[in-house]
C-alpha cells in the first residue's frame, strides 16, 4: 500500500484483504512466526480493520478518510484505531481534527467489538492464553446458541390443526436466550457460574455492533443462526441497536455515590479511556431517543457492602426509567439475584438451561475449526480430534454432565487439544490440569530478537526468577485464595487479591536480592495467568471456580477433614462449593477420606432431640459430597451405616421445610443417588406402603370450574363454577415416577418410551410419556394389585381390597374431575393448600428449580386429602376427553372419558416451568395423546369407573 494513499472507513473487504497481502510479501524478510501472528490478528478482527485506516509495512502510512485516524506503523507492526496492543503501534488523530458522529460511531463500534470479541479466558492452551490479542480465539467463531428453561406459553384454546404440543412437548419447544431478549424490552437473564451469561452478552453486543459495522463475521445474520437440530433461523427483529456493554462491578468500584447520573458518569469515562470523550454526547442523545440496546453484566458481583448492590440496583432502575425507550438485558447468577430480596421490578427472567448433546457437539465442532483456521492444528488432525471428544463426551455421564456447562466445556476442549486427546473426568480433576497449565504460563521463558535478528532471554518463569519452586507459588495463590474467599463480603463473583499482600508473599519465596517489589509487579501484570489484574494494585483470579478449587486445596493441604466441614456447617452458601472440591481432591487417593469428611458433617441422627440446622446442612453437604466424588463405586461394608444415616437425613429433608425448595429438591436428587430407600421393590408396590400410598377421597359434592365474577386469574374453559358428585376414589400420593415406570417396562418388556425417560432419578416423576403409555402401566399396576388383594383379608369387604379382588375398584387415570377434587377437596380453593399462592409449597416456575422434583419434596402443598404434588412439578393426565363438545358443566356419561376417543385429552395441574396462574386447582388444558411431552406425566386412581 503506497504511502499518501486513502483508505475510507467502511470500505469492503477487499481493502482488508490487500492488506492480508501486504503483510505475505514481508515472507523472507521478518521471522513467519511474527508474519503469522499479524496474520491471524487481521482475519480476526476485520471488525477493527475495516472501521479505521489500516497501514502495514516498512515506515509506511497512511492518511484516513475524512474524519477518521492517521496511522503510522513501524516494522513489521500493526497499526488500528488509537491505542495499542502488545507490538500494535497506533498514532491519535492530529490535533484538531474533529470526527464526525458517524465516524466517531464506528470507532466506538470497533473498540466495542475488540473488547467482546474475544473468548473469555481464552480455553487453557498455553499457546492462545498470552497477552497478545492477535492469539485470543474469536467469540464468533466458537459461540453456540444458548436456550433457557423457559418454554413457550401454552394456548388455551388450539386452534384446529394447530400443535397441541407447544408449550409442553420436547425440548424444541425451549425459548432461546435471544428469543428471550427478542420478546422482552427488559429482561434478566440468571444463570449458575460458566453457564455463559456474559458471553451471551458480549455475543449480542458484537453481532449488533458488526450489524452497524456492515461486517461479515458479525452481524444480524450471524446473530440469529438456528440452534442444533432446529431448521428456523432464531427471532430477532431488532437488527439496527446501538449496544452499550456497563461492567456494573466496574461501576460499583468507580462510583462513590449511586444514582442514574453517577452510573451515566461512569459510561463516559469508560468511553473517554477510548479516546472517544467526543462520542458522550452523542451517545447520550441515542440513548434518550431509543434505539439502543444497555447490556448491564454481573449483577450479582456487585458487592453486598453497606447496601451498595441495593444503591446500585436503585441507580440502575433509575438509569432504565431515564432511557425508557431503550431496551436493557441484566446478567446474574441465579441463587444470588434469587434468594437476596433484590429483584428488578418491571424486568422478566429467563434462567439460560444447561448445554443439550447437539449443543455441545457443535460447540467441540467449532472448537477445533477454528483451531484449525489459526493454524494450530491441521484440518484433518482437528476434525478427527473433534470426533473423538464428542464420543468422549457422549460415552461418560461424568464428562456430560461437566459438558452442561459451557465454562466447563471450554476448558475440557481446551485441554483435550492441548493434551493430545486426554481429558480427565471429573470436576475437581478438570480445574487441577486447568490451574496447572496456567501456572505454566508463568514458567514460560520470554524471548526477543535483538537487532541481528537472533533470540535473547527477555524474561524467566517466575519460580526462575524467584530462585524457588512451583509448589512453593501454588501454596502461596492457595493462602491468598482461601482468606480472600473466608473475608469476602459477597457470595458471588470473584474476591479482590491485594497487591501488597501478595507481593510481599511472593518476595519472601524469593531467594535471589536481584527481586525488587517493582519488577515483580511488572511481572505480575504483564503476564497471563491464575491471576488477573483487576486495577490499580488489585488482582482477582479468572473465575470464581479457581477461587473455590485453590481454597479446597489449601484445606486439603493443611486442616482436612475438620476445618472445611466445620466451615461448610455454619456458613454452607459460601463454602458449599470448595468443601466439594476438597472432597473430589480427597477422593482422588482412596474413598476413606471422603466417608471421614461425612462423618464430621453428619454425626446425629435426624429425629435427635438435639439435631439443629447446622446439622440438617451437614447431612445436605455430606450426601452431595459422597456422591460428587465417586464415593459410593464399591462400597465398603465398613461403610453402610453411614449410608444409612445420610439416606435417613434425605428422606427427612426433602419432607420438611427447613430448606429452601431449591435445596429440597437437590436433596431429593442426592437420596436418588444414595438409595431411596422408599423405592424398595417390596415396599412401593404395596397400596398401603409409604411411596405410592394411595389416599382416599370420601364420596359426595365438591365445587367444580371457577366463577369468573370472582377469579382473577380465570380461563374460558373453566366455566361455570358447578356441583359434581363423585363416589370414594382413591388417588396416588405423588406422580409415578421413573422407578415405578422402569418396573413397568422391565416386567412387561413395554417399547416405545425413550431412553431419556427412564434415565432421570429414579425418585422424579416419570415425564415423556404419552396417554398411551399411561394406560398401559394403569393396566399393569392395576392386575398387580388385584393379585395382591386376592390375599388381603378384608378382600370381601366394602373397602379398598375388597373392591380390587372383586372388580368394584379398578386402577386408571383419573378423570378431571376426579383430578380436581382430589386437589381441591370441597370448599373450591384455588390451590391445594389454600387460596393464596405460596412458591414453598409447589414446584412452578417461581422456585427457580428448573426441572422435575424428586417425589416428596413438597409436603406443604399437600391436599386436603394428602394428595402432593398436584400443584406443578409435571403435568398429568386425566382420562377425560377435551373439546368444545365436552366444556362445562362436567357430565360424565356424556362420551368424555371414553377411552377409546383419538381426541386431546385433558392435562392437569401445571409444572416445574408454569407461572402461578397455570398452577392453580381449576386450570385444565387439552393435549393430543399421541404426543411424549417433556412435562407431562401421570398419577393413577383406583376408581369406580367402569372400563
Amino acid at each position: 500500500m503506497a504511502e499518501g494513499s486513502k483508505v475510507g472507513v467502511g470500505e469492503e473487504l477487499g481493502k482488508v484483504r490487500a492488506a492480508i497481502a501486504a503483510q505475505e510479501g514481508f515472507r523472507g524478510l521478518l521471522p513467519a512466526e511474527q508474519i503469522q501472528t499479524a496474520l491471524d490478528f487481521l482475519r480476526a478482527k476485520e471488525a477493527h480493520l475495516l472501521a479505521n485506516a489500516l497501514v502495514l509495512g516498512d515506515g509506511a502510512s497512511a492518511q484516513a478518510a475524512p474524519g477518521g485516524t492517521a496511522v503510522g506503523v513501524g516494522k513489521g507492526g500493526v497499526g488500528i484505531g488509537r491505542d495499542h496492543y502488545g507490538d500494535i503501534t497506533v498514532n491519535p488523530p492530529p490535533e484538531g481534527t474533529s470526527p464526525g458522529e458517524e465516524a466517531l460511531e464506528r470507532r466506538y463500534l470497533s473498540r466495542l467489538a475488540f473488547e467482546v470479541g474475544a473468548v473469555s479466558l481464552s480455553g487453557i492452551d498455553p499457546a492462545l492464553t498470552t497477552n497478545d490479542p492477535r492469539e485470543r480465539l474469536r467469540l464468533e467463531a466458537v459461540y453456540t446458541g444458548l436456550c433457557t428453561r423457559t418454554l413457550n406459553a401454552v394456548d388455551r384454546e388450539p386452534s384446529p390443526g394447530s400443535d397441541p404440543a407447544r408449550g409442553l412437548g420436547e425440548g424444541r419447544d425451549a425459548l432461546s436466550a435471544l428469543e428471550m431478549l427478542d420478546r422482552s424490552p427488559r429482561l434478566v437473564l440468571l444463570g449458575d457460574p460458566g453457564s455463559g451469561k456474559s458471553t451471551f452478552l458480549n455475543f449480542v453486543a458484537l453481532c449488533q455492533a458488526g450489524e452497524r459495522l456492515g461486517l461479515a463475521e458479525a452481524n444480524r445474520e450471524v446473530l440469529t443462526a438456528s440452534l442444533p437440530g432446529k431448521d428456523e433461523p432464531q427471532p430477532w427483529q431488532h437488527a439496527k441497536l446501538l449496544p452499550l456493554r456497563v461492567i456494573l462491578r466496574d461501576f460499583a468500584a468507580d462510583a462513590e455515590s449511586a444514582t442514574a447520573e453517577d452510573l451515566w458518569q461512569h459510561i463516559e469515562r469508560e468511553i473517554t479511556k477510548w479516546s472517544l470523550g467526543e462520542w458522550a454526547p452523542h451517545l447520550r442523545r441515542r440513548l434518550m431517543e431509543g434505539g439502543a440496546l444497555v447490556l448491564f453484566d454481573g449483577l450479582d458481583e456487585v458487592p453486598q457492602a453497606r447496601d451498595r448492590r441495593v444503591r446500585i440496583c436503585g441507580a440502575l432502575l433509575s438509569f432504565v426509567a431515564t432511557f425508557s425507550s431503550c431496551r436493557f438485558l441484566v446478567t446474574s447468577r441465579t441463587y444470588a439475584y434469587q434468594n437476596q430480596g433484590w429483584r428488578l421490578a418491571d424486568f422478566d427472567e429467563a434462567v439460560l438451561a444447561p448445554f443439550e448433546s447437539a449443543q455441545v457437539a457443535l460447540f467441540v465442532s467449532r472448537w477445533y475449526a477454528h483451531l484449525a483456521a489459526l493454524g494450530r492444528l491441521d484440518a484433518d488432525d482437528a476434525q478427527g480430534r473433534s470426533a473423538l471428544l464428542v464420543r468422549a463426551i457422549q460415552g461418560s455421564e461424568r464428562l456430560a454432565g461437566l459438558a452442561e456447562r459451557p465454562l466447563l466445556l471450554t476448558l475440557m476442549a481446551s485441554l483435550h487439544a492441548w493434551r493430545g486427546g486426554s481429558l480427565p473426568e471429573r470436576r475437581e480433576a478438570l480445574y487441577a490440569a486447568a490451574v496447572q497449565l496456567l501456572l505454566d504460563l508463568w514458567e514460560r521463558q520470554r524471548y526477543k530478537r535483538d537487532e541481528k535478528g537472533e533470540l535473547r532471554l527477555e524474561q524467566p518463569g517466575l519460580a526462575a526468577w524467584l530462585a524457588t519452586d512451583q509448589d512453593a507459588v501454588r501454596k502461596v495463590l492457595e493462602d491468598l485464595a482461601f482468606d480472600a474467599h473466608a473475608a469476602q463480603p459477597d457470595l458471588s463473583g470473584t474476591a479482590d487479591l491485594d497487591e501488597g499482600r501478595l507481593v510481599k508473599a511472593l518476595l519472601r519465596l524469593a531467594k535471589s536480592e536481584e527481586v525488587s517489589q517493582k519488577v515483580l509487579i511488572d511481572y505480575l501484570s504483564q503476564r497471563s495467568g491464575l491471576l488477573v489484574a483487576r486495577g490499580e494494585g488489585v488482582y482477582t483470579l479468572p473465575h470464581r471456580s479457581f477461587q473455590e478449587y485453590l481454597a479446597a486445596c489449601r484445606l486439603t493441604r493443611t486442616s482436612y477433614p475438620g476445618e472445611v466441614a466445620k466451615l461448610a456447617r455454619t456458613d454452607p452458601d459460601r463454602w458449599r462449593e470448595v468443601l466439594l472440591l476438597a472432597a473430589a481432591k480427597a477422593a482422588g487417593g482412596a474413598t476413606s477420606g471422603v466417608w471421614a469428611l461425612a462423618e464430621r458433617l453428619c454425626f446425629r441422627e435426624p429425629d435427635a432431640p438435639e439435631a439443629t440446622l447446622e446439622d440438617a446442612w451437614g447431612a445436605h453437604l455430606a450426601g452431595q459430597a459422597v456422591v460428587e466424588s465417586g464415593a459410593l463405586e464399591d462400597l465398603d461394608e465398613a461403610y453402610e451405616a453411614r449410608l444409612g444415616l445420610l439416606r435417613r437425613w434425605h428422606e427427612r429433608l426433602i419432607g420438611e421445610d427447613r430448606l429452601a425448595p431449591r435445596e429440597r429438591a437437590l436433596a431429593g436428587e442426592t437420596l436418588a443417588a444414595l438409595g431411596d430407600p422408599r423405592f424398595d421393590p417390596e415396599r412401593w408396590m404395596l397400596p398401603r406402603g409409604p411411596l405410592l400410598g394411595f389416599v382416599e377421597v370420601p364420596a359426595g359434592a365438591f365445587r367444580m370450574g371457577s366463577d369468573k365474577s370472582l377469579k382473577a386469574q380465570f380461563f374460558g374453559d373453566e366455566s361455570p363454577e358447578h356441583p359434581v358428585e363423585l363416589r370414594t376414589f382413591f388417588i396416588s400420593r405423588w406422580p409415578v415416577t421413573v422407578g415405578q415406570f422402569r418396573a413397568f417396562v422391565a416386567a412387561t418388556g413395554y417399547e416405545g418410551v425413550s431412553e431419556r425417560a427412564l434415565g432421570e432419578a429414579s425418585n422424579r416423576p416419570i415425564r415423556w410419556v404419552s396417554f398411551e403409555d399411561a394406560l398401559a402401566y394403569s393396566r399393569w399396576l392395576g392386575e398387580a394389585l388385584r393379585k395382591e388383594a386376592s390375599g388381603q383379608e378384608e378382600s370381601g369387604g366394602e373397602g379398598f381390597w375388597g373392591g380390587l379382588a372383586s372388580g368394584r375398584l379398578r386402577v386408571t387415570l383419573p378423570s378431571e374431575a376426579e383430578w380436581e377434587k382430589a386437589a381441591r377437596g370441597e370448599d373450591g380453593r384455588t390451590y391445594p393448600w389454600g387460596n393464596d399462592f405460596n412458591a414453598n409449597r409447589g414446584n412452578s416456575v417461581e422456585t427457580g428449580i428448573g426441572q422435575p422434583s424428586a417425589a416428596g419434596c413438597f409436603p406443604g402443598g399437600a391436599s386436603p386429602y394428602g394428595a402432593e404434588e398436584l400443584s406443578g412439578n409435571v403435568w398429568e393426565w386425566t382420562r377425560s376427553v377435551w373439546g368444545s363438545e365436552f366444556k362445562y358443566p362436567y357430565v360424565a356419561g356424556d362420551g368424555r372419558e371414553d377411552l377409546e376417543s383419538p381426541a386431546l385429552r385433558v392435562l392437569r395441574g401445571g409444572a416445574f416451568v408454569s407461572a402461578p396462574g397455570d398452577v392453580r386447582c381449576a386450570v385444565r388444558y387439552g393435549y393430543a395423546p399421541v404426543v411424549r411431552g417433556v412435562i407431562v406425566g401421570f398419577r393413577v386412581v383406583v376408581s369406580p369407573f367402569p372400563l
